[in-house]
């Protein structure tokens, strides 16, 4: 993380306005998680992965990872950034620590498919956000059931069955508001 804070942020040709647009977006995460509805298994619906591919997207893969990073080490560290305004390395480590994990991945990705759409492949794009939620479930889950020692099945039912739907409209509304987004945000 740091070679990468360092690449982007302490880089001569980085403009004030990128490290500008790299803090915007790490708080935009941060309050989006706070946005959540609490749900039986200790898994929040959140607004932060919709942010966290936002931040790819609008971003581009470096800046967005990064904005990505910063959320998660604040909350690392101990800062009450993560869901229901907790922190530290109890949350990571913990049932729900899969993830805050895949976030970076999902960003990344979702800054690979901003590219690609870029040279008219928004089918590539699609994939992408696609692709970005099957990690974090996939991190989830496979975290989830080692924590707490249940089957992956029982992992699946509970953790991921219930985001589906959810996932499925962030998408289209990613897809839908991202061009005007980028338009208004980097000509800020």
């Amino acid at each position: 993380m740091i070679s990468l804070y360092k690449s982007v942020m302490m880089t001569p040709k980085i403009l004030a306005k990128d490290k500008c647009r790299v803090a915007v977006f790490a708080s935009l995460i941060i309050v989006s998680a706070q946005t959540n509805i609490p749900l039986p298994h200790g898994v929040p619906f959140t607004l932060q992965t919709m942010a966290i591919m936002l931040s790819g997207m609008i971003l581009g893969s470096k800046k967005g990872v990064l904005a990505v990073l910063i959320y998660v080490s604040l909350g690392a560290i101990g800062l009450p950034v993560f869901a229901g305004l907790r922190g530290g390395l109890s949350v990571i480590a913990g049932p729900t620590g899969g993830f805050i994990i895949s976030f970076p991945l999902m960003a990344l990705t979702a800054g690979i498919g901003a590219s690609l759409s870029k040279k008219g492949k928004k089918l590539l794009l699609l994939m992408c956000l696609i692709l970005a939620v099957f990690i974090n479930y996939l991190c989830g889950m496979l975290w989830f059931s080692y924590v707490l020692n249940v089957e992956l099945q029982a992992a699946l039912i509970m953790v991921v069955l219930p985001f589906v739907l959810g996932s499925i409209l962030e998408i289209i509304l990613i897809m839908t508001i991202t061009p005007f987004v980028k338009r208004a945000f980097m000509h800020v």
